[in-house]
Parts: structure tokens; C-alpha cells; sequence
């Protein structure tokens, strides 16, 4: 089964002093249809001005995935040291046993990001943080595993890690990328009894005979395959949980 969510129809949710566009129910934006999508507890858009931050926290037992799209961001939480992302970087929170603050400040430009945030399968980790500040191979059509709580995923090689190995999740998901070139497409297949969740980031695609833009989205369940056409150049992130 496919539900489409089209981008006008994400919620509005204000947390940690900025105003995020929301594809489940999150701070102030309530909607008991749409709470969330298997173990994926949220997904949200967030635009930075220059020098603003978003601030939030306590946190605990929760994956904070953050996809910048575009400007630079420096991340912190509480005991770690901050690190700077840029586009097309992937940065890592997982809150483990508790986490007092978590931040995200913009850069002189600005910056747009996606995140995604997966409940834990496992409890009494310590917090981490990590980030990937960019994934070697990202333009071949295909679908890429970035971030990932399955071993299997992990090169074990030390070449394979320092050229983009997906960051390590406590929670039992994936999150994947894929740049698709128009008039070609990319197909990624999962376990039975998993859901999918898909965001258009940029371009417009189908899958079957639904038609989606920048900004839309799919859930996917009861179905292990999934295959992705470009109309136009499109890239997109699909997450891939616990149903």
C-alpha cells in the first residue's frame, strides 16, 4: 500500500524557537493520523537564517539524523564537541540514556535541513554523535545506505569507512539516498514487514502511477520492493524501519 503526502500538506510545528514543516505530529503540530510511520518517530524540514539556531533538548532513546541541503551548520550536544556540516553532509545525534541540549547554528549563508529521527532499539547506550561530510559514489542512480543500525551495512575495511561508510544507528533502520538521473530510475528492496518512507528532495518522480515533486512524499507498506523512475533529475531519501 502507497499513502502519498504532498508537501502542502505537512504540518507546522514551532520547536526550539524556529518554525519546522512537519510530515508527523511533532511539538505543538498534532494529528493523530499521521503520528508517525513504523519505528520512524518524526520527519522534519527546517530553514536556518544566518547565525540562528535550533535548539532543543532533554532527548533520550532517539536517533536524530540531520541531511543538510543546503548553507553550513555547526552541531553540538551536550559533552561532545560541536562539528561543522555542509551541504550534502550527514550529522548524527543518538541520545541514548539522555541528552540535556542538542543544537544546530547557521552559518553566515543560512542553511535548509532534513531530519530524521528513528526510536532506538536499544536501551542503556551512552549518547554519541557522528558525521559524514560527504558519501563517494552518491551519483550513480542507485540507492545509497547513509546511515544504518544493521552490521551488515558497515565496511569493515578502513578505506571502505574514510570514504563514506553509512553512520552507525542504534535503532534497527536505514536511511538511503539516491540521485536519479531523468528517464532512468533506481530500485531498492527490504524484509517483509518493513515500511518505507520516501522524500522527494529535488525533481519529480513516480512510482507506479503516482507522480511526486520536491517536497512530497510516500509511505510505503506491505510491499518489500520499491522503484523509483525520474522524470526529472531527482534526488531523494527513502528511510526504511521497523513496521
Amino acid at each position: 500500500m502507497i499513502t502519498i503526502v504532498r508537501s502542502a500538506s505537512l504540518g507546522m510545528a514551532h520547536s526550539g524557537g524556529q518554525l519546522l514543516r512537519s510530515h508527523f505530529a511533532f511539538a505543538d503540530y498534532q494529528d493523530p493520523h499521521r503520528a508517525h510511520e513504523g519505528r520512524l518517530r518524526a520527519v522534519n524540514l527546517g530553514t536556518l537564517a544566518a547565525g540562528a539556531s535550533y535548539r532543543i533538548g532533554p532527548e533520550a532513546a532517539v536517533d536524530i539524523v540531520t541531511w543538510l541541503q543546503s548553507g553550513t551548520v555547526a552541531a553540538s550536544m551536550a559533552g561532545f564537541s560541536q562539528e561543522e556540516i555542509g551541504a550534502g553532509a550527514l550529522h548524527l545525534m543518538s541520545t541514548g540514556t539522555g541528552c540535556a541540549t542538542l543544537d544546530w547554528t547557521a552559518g553566515a549563508e543560512g542553511a535548509s535541513f532534513i531530519q530524521f529521527w528513528f526510536l532506538s532499539d536499544t536501551e542503556g547506550t551512552a549518547p554519541l554523535q557522528d558525521s559524514r561530510p560527504s558519501f563517494s559514489n552518491l551519483e550513480d542512480g542507485g540507492f545509497r545506505i547513509i546511515a544504518s543500525g544493521f552490521p551488515e551495512d558497515d565496511p569493515e575495511d578502513e578505506e571502505a569507512f574514510a570514504d563514506g561508510a553509512p553512520v552507525a544507528l542504534s535503532a534497527s533502520a536505514r536511511l538511503l539516498h539516491a540521485a536519479i538521473p531523468a528517464g532512468e530510475g533506481a530500485a531498492y528492496g527490504t524484509m517483509p514487514g518493513r515500511a518505507l518512507y520516501l522524500v522527494v528532495v529535488s525533481g519529480t518522480i513516480r512510482i507506479g502511477k503516482d507522480v511526486l515533486s520536491a517536497g512530497d512524499a510516500a509511505a510505503i507498506s506491505e510491499s518489500a520492493d520499491l522503484t523509483v523512475i525520474a522524470d526529472d533529475a531527482a534526488v531523494v531519501l527513502l528511510a526504511d524501519v521497523a513496521g
